[in-house]
């Protein structure tokens, strides 16, 4: 279903160093309580996400990226998580496609893309369907040739990041049935994004709803899905799910970080029979304080950890090497880096309110966003079946699921 395409040959040079990318989510960091408790959509700092093209972390430098390994940029998303979790989920199906289809491109319509994230573009996701809790159809959106191209019609959820994005990715049947790839602008005609996310934490993801009306596709915006790649490749689905663990663990970050704040803010004890006048030399909230330092340094040891197993998918790939049972391990640690993190973050966001008492549970903290948060990105994929499955495995040997959402 490819075609030709033409590829610009300019690139951009000199990627932002590390301190500079930590400059802009210091910057980031700054509004991200109001904006989660005024709903104020975050286009201004997806913008200079957009300038500072981030997205292009992990590509080579000689196309204009900063050549950053698996493990740099587990480590960047847990910094820009503890600035705004909201920034750093809707940036995650962008990391995922740069993977999939430009990180090692193949054909000139992948050399297209690349050169997109390149140059700082992003990538949004238009792939669950609601229709499928009721039919157990993958995708009732379809996409139908017409005049020597397609049409697309469908309504996709969980549109994570497309609201933001400068394209989307749509997956679709076609008229045979096939599953394919379907990535377009965002603001081609008959595309309506709609801002409708009304879960508990998380709400400025743009994770709603995306219709799609008679959109013209050309062919060289289609891929066929093929055995062996992008999502069909043995436990394709575990970068996504490292990246919302990640996400938690900066979460964790997040709440040390305000915990500290609300600590060294006051200047009297918050109860006459609190064991120190000074709340800073408290031995119970210095002892929260040290269990929330720690679990923030064990959750990000663990989602480093996974980060260096795709590190080494990755190059058991690019060597030819057979890379299922190194798939299988990076999976492993990475379901074993959700249950840890997943649990220390929601003990941690609650541990906050610990330190603070009553007032800190006043709205105009928002505090309570950090639990909100941490619970909607666990519940993404629950972890008690994640625990199952490694029971499974140690004590019958029986391997994880390699397809699906795992």
């Amino acid at each position: 279903m490819t075609s030709s395409v033409a590829i610009p040959t300019t690139l951009k040079t000199n990627f932002a160093s590390t301190s500079e990318l930590q400059a802009l989510f210091d910057q980031i960091a700054v509004g991200s309580a109001a904006r989660d408790r005024e709903r104020i959509l975050p286009f201004a700092e997806i913008g200079r996400i957009r300038e500072a093209r981030f997205g292009a972390y992990r590509l080579p430098v000689h196309v204009g990226g900063a050549g950053a390994s698996m493990r740099d940029l587990f480590s960047m998303v847990i910094r820009l998580a503890e600035a705004d979790s909201n920034i750093a989920h809707i940036l995650r199906n962008h990391f995922v496609f740069v993977e999939r289809f430009a990180q090692r491109p193949n054909s000139d319509q992948q050399a297209f893309w690349q050169h997109k994230v390149a140059e700082g573009a992003i990538f949004g996701l238009a792939n669950a369907e609601r229709a499928k809790a009721q039919t157990g159809d993958d995708s009732v959106t379809r996409l139908a040739p017409k005049n020597g191209g397609y049409l697309l019609n469908g309504v996709k959820f969980y549109s994570t990041g497309s609201l933001y994005s400068d394209f989307i990715i749509v997956r679709a049947k076609d008229q045979d049935e096939r599953q394919v790839t379907v990535i377009i602008p965002t603001e081609r005609e008959g595309i309506t994004l709609v801002d409708d996310w009304d879960a508990a934490g998380q709400r400025l993801t743009g994770t709603g709803t995306t219709r799609f009306e008679d959109v013209r596709v050309e062919a060289a915006e289609v891929i066929l899905d093929a055995e062996g790649t992008a999502y069909n490749l043995p436990y394709a689905s575990t970068l996504p799910q490292l990246f919302l663990t990640a996400i938690n663990a900066g979460i964790l970050y997040a709440v040390l970080r305000d915990a500290k704040a609300l600590i060294r803010q006051r200047s009297k004890k918050a109860f006459y029979h609190a064991p120190a006048e000074l709340p800073r030399e408290d031995p119970l909230l210095l002892k929260i304080i040290g269990d929330i330092s720690a679990h923030a340094f064990a959750s990000q040891s663990v989602v480093l950890a996974a980060a260096d197993a795709q590190d080494a998918i990755l190059a058991a790939r690019e060597n030819g090497e057979p890379a299922r049972e190194v798939a299988h391990e990076g999976s492993l640690q990475a379901v074993k880096a959700k249950i840890l993190v997943d649990a220390l973050t929601l003990q941690a966001a609650t541990s906050l309110f610990d330190v603070g008492g009553a007032s800190s549970t006043q709205r105009s903290h928002n505090l309570d966003r950090h639990w909100r948060n941490a619970r909607t990105v666990s519940a993404h994929n629950p972890g008690h079946y994640k625990a199952l499955a490694i029971g499974n495995l140690e004590l019958n040997d029986a391997p994880l699921p390699s397809v699906g959402f795992f």
